[in-house]
């Protein structure tokens, strides 16, 4: 058994421009785009403070501050709601405000996600904490963060999620060079980002869950930034590997992919058909749209 310290913050990475989803990311965040029926940034608060998070820190880009104000009271509108007598609703919402502390801080420019995870360092400070991409929707018996803290406490280290993938899709995510440990886990020998397929060290790729050590600052200061003058946060594990065991995690669930319309679409309806009071109706609807 490793010493390992509680985890009590998740930095959350919000401050990309969400191309993929212009021309209403002009107006609204990325992340407060509704997978049915709530934002895709709630999720990643419910599955934080499930795990037993008790602060949020957002990193936002100049004019996001809208996300900032999701998490906020709003005294006015549970008044009305509560008149109405639409308690339901009204307790949601306190929910929504009272699950964890949400702190911010603020990301000048798009540098890549090691920049924002770098940015977040002062309000971190010197502790292990989490990082959760709001893209990723884990859907399981257990929070995936949860299944990670176990990992952790049972190895030390740091620990990244990750998911086999089909061969052909190697190449959009950062790969592990795995050693396996126990059932499900593997010592990290080696990260590569966006490997071409036939040069990926196997199907192991990382996905939006991280358990790092503050020492991945300190790495991600001596990063050297990429051709777009973008920090990646898997150049600076590869520099923290020297010092410090990092552990892969296959996690129990399904991950749902909300960082494309597409994607978003199709989490939805997986949601959707998990939930036996719109299960039926859901799946009507599909069926309706099915080309005859």
């Amino acid at each position: 058994m490793h010493p390992s310290q509680t985890i009590r913050k998740a930095v959350i990475p919000a401050a990309g421009l969400g191309t993929r989803f212009l021309p209403t990311t002009k107006a609204v965040p990325k992340e407060l785009l509704p997978l049915f029926d709530k934002p895709l940034v709630q999720y990643a608060a419910e599955e934080a403070a499930a795990s037993g998070i008790s602060e949020i820190i957002l990193v936002i880009s100049p004019g996001k501050e809208s996300l900032l104000g999701y998490f906020q009271r709003d005294p006015a509108l549970e008044r009305f709601l509560e008149a109405r007598g639409d308690i339901e609703l009204l307790e949601q919402m306190r929910r929504t405000s009272d699950m964890v502390r949400v702190s911010h801080v603020v990301q000048e420019a798009p540098l890549g996600l090691g920049h924002a995870v770098l940015t977040a360092r002062e309000a971190v400070g010197d502790e292990p904490f989490a990082v959760m991409l709001p893209d990723d929707v884990i859907r399981g018996p257990e929070p995936a963060l949860s299944q990670m803290m176990k990992v952790q406490r049972e190895h030390g280290g740091g620990v990244v999620a990750v998911e086999a993938v089909p061969p052909e899709q190697v190449s959009a995510y950062g790969v592990i060079t795995p050693e396996p440990v126990a059932e499900r886990v593997y010592r990290v020998l080696a990260l590569v980002e966006k490997p071409p397929q036939d040069e990926a060290p196997s199907n192991l790729a990382i996905v939006g869950r991280y358990l790092l050590q503050p020492q991945i600052f300190d790495c991600l200061e001596r990063t050297t930034p990429g051709a777009k003058g973008e920090i990646q946060i898997t150049d600076g594990m590869s520099l923290m590997l020297e010092e410090e065991e990092v552990y892969a995690f296959q996690f129990l669930g399904v991950r749902h992919d909300g960082g494309t319309p597409l994607g978003l679409l199709k989490a939805s309806l997986a949601v959707a058909l998990e939930d036996p009071e719109t299960r039926g109706a859901a799946a009507e609807m599909i069926e309706q749209l099915r080309p005859r």
